[in-house]
């Protein structure tokens, strides 16, 4: 790889309007040895939307987010995230498939890790959980341990401590995968509650076409392998949104055209394209 070609861009102004919350251009990566999963990628995710991307697996998508994390680092191309400064994005708030939470520290020494991390001392780091533990409805759980938790406060408790750790990006990747169907729309209900006080920049990676259409104000769908453009679809559905939205005909359309969509690229990908 050539290093050399890497570069980062200044931070974006956190409060600046009408600025991306997150922009990636010409990203190109590969495993060493392997074909690149991303050739010359641009993407650029606006301030305050929440965007879904939806691919088929071994696509790169989880790749894409520890690329965005600075976990690994790209052959080429620049990446840049609102209010982060290049040189931590790292603090960018990751929250992978499972809750990886520690079995041995409480809820509220979990949710406080990333806190801690950020160098914030172990008291105000836990006194900050204390605060939001309501508003995630985890009231009361502060010394409960995880294996005394549902597996949807699990996930609660993992996206209290990327909340919290993160800057003005989140990344969640499948993060209600292992949900059963019940929890898992009490889970999607919940997440559009949050987002709509908070307004973080959420991209979120979901195999879910319901799912997607629900919370993101655009779902971006991977065309073909290597990656080099991911296409758009504008989610134009009114907010706040619940469950119901489903079942609007507006939301059907939408489903009908990412459905064709999806449909497209599996015939083009089938037929050798790309």
């Amino acid at each position: 790889m050539n290093r050399q070609q890497v570069t980062v861009e200044r931070p974006l102004e956190k409060d600046s309007p009408g600025l991306a919350g997150l922009t990636v251009k010409g990203l190109t990566y590969r495993f060493e040895g392997e074909e690149p999963l991303f050739d010359g990628l641009d993407l650029e995710v606006p301030k305050g939307q929440f965007v879904s991307i939806v691919a088929a697996s071994g696509m790169g998508k989880t790749t894409l987010f520890r690329l965005l994390a600075g976990l690994l680092q790209p052959e080429s191309g620049t990446i840049a995230a609102a209010g982060i400064d290049p040189g931590q994005r790292g603090t960018i708030g990751y929250m992978p498939q499972r809750d990886c939470l520690m079995p041995w520290r409480t809820v509220q020494d979990n949710a406080a890790i990333g806190l801690e991390l950020n160098g914030v001392p172990k008291r105000d780091a836990r006194r900050r959980v204390l605060e939001m533990l309501p508003e995630l409805g985890l009231a009361g759980t502060e010394a409960k341990y995880p294996h005394e938790l549902s597996g949807g406060m699990r996930q609660r408790v993992s996206f209290l401590r990327s909340l919290l750790a993160g800057g003005e990006l989140m990344l969640l990747d499948e993060p209600f995968s292992a949900l059963d169907a019940m929890t898992r729309i009490g889970m999607q209900q919940w997440l559009l509650q949050v987002w709509e006080k908070h307004r973080k920049t959420i991209l979120f990676i979901t195999h879910d076409i319901d799912e997607a259409l629900l919370l993101s104000d655009q779902v971006l769908v991977a065309a073909s392998r290597p990656i080099k453009k991911l296409e758009r679809l504008v989610v134009d559905l009114p907010r706040p949104r619940t469950y119901e939205t489903t079942l609007d005909e507006r939301f059907v359309d939408l489903k009908r055209r990412l459905l064709k969509q999806l449909g497209r690229i599996a015939s083009g990908a089938e037929g050798g394209a790309g």
